[in-house]
């Protein structure tokens, strides 16, 4: 506001016009120390919240967001060396195991289905059980666990499962914790023991295997063992679990997947990706109970394990003549049904018969499962008439290579498609 004063103003009209405007001054100064005391709280606040916000992140930098994890490395050494037994042969764990099952949790199970469970350890890091509801495909596994003094973890699969953080859990941002779950507490426990670790994966084809077990799938594969690691966080914290490199886990050699699939309407059907890269047993009925013997537990580490592996490659090498065989049933399911054994299927087989023969088996009973299992199965994919028009012709294949009732598995298979 402009105050304009006539020329030939006094002092007392001066003084008129300030003290008639006394109110507006004292309303101006009060805004400007309101102004002042505004400003001065939010700098105190901003100083406040700043010191406030590095506390925080000082806590958070403290605070160990994979408590879990940080306990076993914690407890490391603690507990003593590990303890394990020597077993002289696989045909007696295969037989102890057998009677273990029985006589102490009530689980029965046909001896070839022990043998083709201890043989698929041999060749890969996946076994596939599948088969109809309630014929043990879980529990046997269960019962391994408990066979060699390691409990068997259990994942039961949900349908909402897209990517690896459902299976080894995620941050939290909210409450700066890691959410851990029991896949990755087994792994990072497996980093730290030389025993065999089992983690089941239930009903696993409720959701897409190809999904979220792709880049597990991708890393079992690797042959550099160093190389089979998987990213857990993107970041690194000083308080991180100390066998975590630059935020990754390495998955080790002593731990298996049993991923067990229901064949029914709730499921979806399993890529071929996914089983090239497994071992497939099926479980289409319960076994009958036995009379078996009171068996102990037998506590076996990895490295035992896979000594009896390499003893079975050397004591039972697959013949030539087998060779010889599979090579001419490949020619004949090639040119029949357009499908093979492939390099890596070849080198499950090489690798599976002889664990399977030091197991109990035969060279024809273990090839009889590949060949069903592994093999035949890629004919699901194909137009079951035109499969059904070959079916009788391969069976005949079949026996002409390997002789009258030698291939029980893959002959019944194959009759499925010829009452087509």
């Amino acid at each position: 506001m402009i105050f304009r004063l006539p020329l030939d103003a006094s002092s007392n009209d001066l003084w008129q016009i300030l003290t008639g405007h006394r109110a507006i001054f004292a309303y101006a100064v009060i805004l400007l120390i309101a102004l002042i005391a505004l400003m001065l709280l939010f700098i105190i606040r901003y100083a406040k919240d700043a010191e406030a916000k590095e506390k925080e992140r000082k806590l958070t930098a403290e605070k160990r967001r994979f408590s879990r994890l940080c306990e076993l490395d914690d407890g490391a050494g603690k507990e003593g060396a590990e303890q394990f037994e020597e077993c002289d042969n696989l045909s007696q764990l295969c037989e102890r195991f057998r009677d273990f099952a029985a006589s102490r949790m009530g689980l029965y199970y046909d001896i070839g289905v022990i043998r083709a469970f201890v043989s698929s350890l041999a060749v890969g890091r996946l076994i596939i059980m599948q088969g109809i509801s309630g014929t043990g495909k879980t529990s046997l596994a269960y019962a391994f666990g408990k066979f060699i003094g390691n409990d068997t973890a259990i994942m039961p699969v949900q349908p909402s499962w897209k990517d690896k953080t459902d299976m080894i859990g995620y941050y939290n941002e909210f409450t700066g914790n890691f959410t851990e779950t029991e896949l990755l507490y087994v792994l990072y426990r497996a980093n730290m023991s030389g025993g065999v670790y089992i983690i089941v994966l239930d009903e696993m084809n409720i959701a897409r295997v190809e999904y979220y077990f792709a880049e597990f799938l991708s890393v079992l594969e690797l042959p550099d063992l160093s190389a089979r690691k998987i990213e857990i966080v993107s970041d690194v914290r000083a308080n991180d679990p100390k066998l975590f490199d630059d935020g990754k886990l390495t998955v080790p050699d002593n731990v298996w997947f049993v991923g067990t699939a229901n064949n029914d309407d709730s499921t979806l059907s399993i890529s071929d990706k996914v089983y090239d890269r497994s071992s497939v047993i099926e479980l289409q009925s319960r076994a009958r109970p036995f009379a078996a013997k009171n068996a102990e537990p037998l506590r076996v580490s990895a490295d035992g394990l896979k000594e009896l592996f390499s003893s079975a490659a050397l004591a039972f090498p697959v013949s030539e003549d087998l060779k010889n065989k599979i090579e001419r049933i490949d020619a004949c399911m090639s040119k029949r049904l357009q499908i093979t054994f492939g390099n890596r299927i070849m080198r499950q087989t090489l690798g599976f018969i002889p664990v399977y023969r030091a197991c109990g088996g035969s060279e024809y009973e273990a090839l009889d499962l590949i060949l069903c299992k592994k093999v035949l199965r890629k004919l699901e994919s194909l137009n079951p008439v035109y499969v059904a028009a070959e079916a009788e012709g391969m069976i005949g294949d079949i026996r002409s290579v390997f002789g009258d009732g030698a291939m029980p598995a893959c002959t019944a298979y194959l009759r499925k498609y010829v009452k087509i």
